[in-house]
């Protein structure tokens, strides 16, 4: 073997060796490349849980504030439903002001709760419904068809369409 022969054969290794070491480094690049999406896709994942984590944290909070002035309408409501309407019209002026007063306050919070996404739940002559409604009392009956919600002893209500509070009603039943 001459000089020249181990020239081109140490250069064609030399050139073996350099294609092979750029492959690695480019499988590295490649490697590493698809590390750095897999990290950023996981902080974008993150990110969202946390968004949504702190929307139902916030969510959970308003609805039991929601759950609150629920009882806080309640006893308006019942308030306002102890005094008949022929002792209100025989009241003396004083106590007419009061009842106009906690009247319009009930009101104003009745609308205040739909403006923020609390709606009352109509039973009105519904089919009962064990989503929306809990039965407190069943009665038996032939003039309402069977399931029929006859009354109602407490009004439910829906947050953003959500359950806040079930309607607690009296359900026809036949026998």
């Amino acid at each position: 073997m001459s000089d020249n022969d181990n020239v081109a054969g140490a250069e064609a290794d030399s050139a073996v060796s350099g294609e092979s070491e750029l492959e690695q480094l480019r499988a590295e690049i490649s490697e590493l490349r698809e590390k750095h999406l897999r990290a950023l896709a996981d902080v974008e994942n993150t990110r969202r849980r946390a968004d949504r984590d702190r929307l139902d944290a916030s969510q959970y909070a308003v609805t039991r504030f929601a759950r609150d002035m629920l009882a806080v309408s309640d006893n308006l409501q019942r308030a306002l439903a102890h005094l008949p309407p022929e002792a209100r019209d025989g009241a003396v002026p004083a106590l007419k002001a009061v009842l106009e007063g906690v009247e319009a306050t009930e009101r104003q919070l009745a609308a205040t709760l739909e403006q923020h996404g609390v709606r009352p739940i109509d039973t009105k002559g519904a089919k009962f419904d064990p989503h929306l409604h809990q039965a407190v009392e069943r009665v038996e009956t032939k003039d309402a068809e069977d399931g029929t919600i006859l009354g109602e002893f407490q009004r439910g209500y829906l947050f953003k369409g959500k359950l806040l509070r079930p309607s607690m009603v009296k359900v026809a039943v036949h026998s």
